[in-house]
């Protein structure tokens, strides 16, 4: 596909390498410096993921750029976020325009050392697997042949996947890009060096709704293998079940056919809601030897939860480092465009016409979650019907009045206490008290910026409520956490987190 391509920003890995004229050698190394400027803007895990396997093939004198990308996804990605701003750099510097052509590898990149480049091989070994009619992408490598087994029977979609839990569902912004873009990677390329997923988020931000579109695009490309989606705490239940059971007809257990269902027979195992497993030993050692068994065998792993690995309190450390193996994804708060469009979105399923009006002043009002947006548009509509009004900004306001998040100022600070602490599974009277160990300060200071942002309370009475501090301290806070929000996404999703929980109660 040949683009023209306007001004923009963005970066790439490798860099055009042969032998040409002058010309030529001047723009390649035009090139490289534009990518070389941008680098510094791109986090490391996105260089690592959509653009150090992107390559340039030739720099022409005419100004046709050649660029090859491992999948089709990881080249539209890269074309929708980085390309522009990496022409806009090139074409400052050349002073003239460029022409982009793209073209999807279809074999393994030999870097220097003689190792497959990043998701050049996921797609080389997706692509080499298919053609040779293998059930298993990612089946066990090994040297021995491998014995032919029973054949796989295709069957419906699970019952498990949420039939409207789809990617063409899940409406896209800054807070969840990313998270919507590897989930995507994975489903198009599962058990490849994103595995496990763990996706992370506050409540009803869409975890639920990306797990389960990947567990639906993957079958819809497999659907003879094995998908498995359930809650941690069915994946529990079912546990403390098969433990205090005895032997079935014929000698087995149901432990053994517990192990069965989730160690041997799953070819992806989505679970939900991973923080369940906090402070449940036994429950976190049978997850662990589940984990390793599915990992070792190349099987696709994606875990969502409210909490980043490190901040789940009493969870072993051997699962943390488990956890973080793959890719993290964060999922944030919907900016107030997303919210507005959630709602257009949720309005046109229901073959409802919502005013632009009426979008912006829902989307202004609730705030904490994608689940409470879409409750408060279930409502307006509900009252719109029975009354058989037209849906107004009026209408809304009417409708909407007595379900809208507290204000800040109904909540008490020592409701702001209380979720902080149980939030980082910290005692009480240790968060309110002198104790200077991070472990309980770094909440402390999190409690006393939610006091101040959250209630009317001044600096002097929220440092009274914390063993009588000084004003002082509670402004070092405040400010200290102030600057983590705007600058850390893991401590922006923590804040984001309990700020939810304390408005929906």
């Amino acid at each position: 596909m040949l683009r023209k391509r306007g001004k923009t920003h963005a970066s790439i890995g490798n860099h055009c390498g042969f032998s040409v004229s002058n010309p030529v050698e001047n723009m390649i190394q035009l090139w490289g410096e534009a990518l070389r400027s941008i680098e510094p803007k791109v986090k490391p895990s996105q260089r690592e993921l959509w653009l150090r396997p992107i390559e340039c093939l030739d720099i022409t004198t005419e100004g046709r750029i050649r660029l090859r990308a491992p999948t089709r996804f990881a080249k539209e990605h890269f074309e929708d976020n980085f390309l522009p701003s990496i022409l806009e750099d090139l074409e400052s510097r050349a002073s003239r325009s460029f022409l982009v052509e793209f073209e999807i590898d279809d074999s393994p990149m030999i870097g220097a050392s003689g190792a497959v480049s990043g998701a050049a091989a996921v797609a080389a070994e997706f692509e080499r697997d298919a053609s040779q009619g293998n059930a298993h992408t990612h089946a066990p490598q090994a040297t021995a042949a491998p014995q032919p087994g029973p054949p796989r029977v295709t069957v419906g979609a699970p019952r498990s996947l949420a039939e409207h839990y789809t990617f063409d569902k899940f409406v896209v912004g800054p807070p969840n890009q990313f998270a919507h873009a590897a989930a995507r990677m994975v489903a198009e390329s599962p058990a490849s060096r994103w595995n496990p997923l763990f996706i992370y988020g506050g409540v009803g931000l869409g975890k639920t709704h990306l797990l389960h579109a990947i567990g639906r695009d993957i079958w819809q490309q497999h659907n003879d293998w094995k998908i498995v989606c359930v809650s941690c705490e069915k994946f529990v239940v079912e546990f403390i079940g098969a433990m205090t059971s005895g032997k079935r007809g014929g000698g087995v257990s149901q432990m053994e056919e517990f192990r069965r269902k989730y160690r041997e027979e799953p070819d992806v195992l989505l679970i939900d809601d991973i923080q369940f497993l906090s402070n449940k030993d036994s429950s976190q050692d049978e997850f662990f030897h589940t984990f390793n068994a599915l990992h070792h065998s190349h099987k696709q792993i994606v875990l969502t939860c409210d909490k980043l690995p490190g901040e789940l309190p009493g969870l072993e450390d051997r699962l943390r480092s488990r956890f973080t193996w793959g890719l993290i994804a964060e999922i944030g708060q919907p900016d107030l465009e997303t919210r507005v469009a959630i709602l257009k979105r949720k309005a046109a399923n229901e073959d409802i016409e919502l005013d632009d009006d009426v979008a912006m002043y829902i989307a202004a009002q609730v705030k904490s979650s994608v689940r409470a947006l879409e409750g408060a548009l279930t409502r307006l509509f509900a009252r719109a019907s029975i009354e058989r009004r037209p849906i107004t900004k009026g209408l809304a306001e009417e409708a909407l009045h007595k379900f809208l998040p507290a204000a800040p100022q109904t909540l008490t600070i020592e409701a702001i206490q209380r979720e902080v602490a149980n939030y980082f599974g910290v005692k009480l009277p240790d968060l309110k008290g002198p104790n200077r160990h991070r472990a309980i300060a770094h909440p402390r200071m999190i409690a006393m910026y939610l006091a101040r942002t959250l209630t009317s309370l001044s600096y002097p009475e929220i440092g009274n409520r914390f063993s009588g501090r000084d004003h002082s301290t509670v402004i070092s806070a405040v400010r200290k956490i102030e600057r983590l929000v705007a600058t850390d996404p893991a401590q922006r999703s923590i804040v984001n987190t309990i700020e939810s929980h304390l408005r929906e109660g």
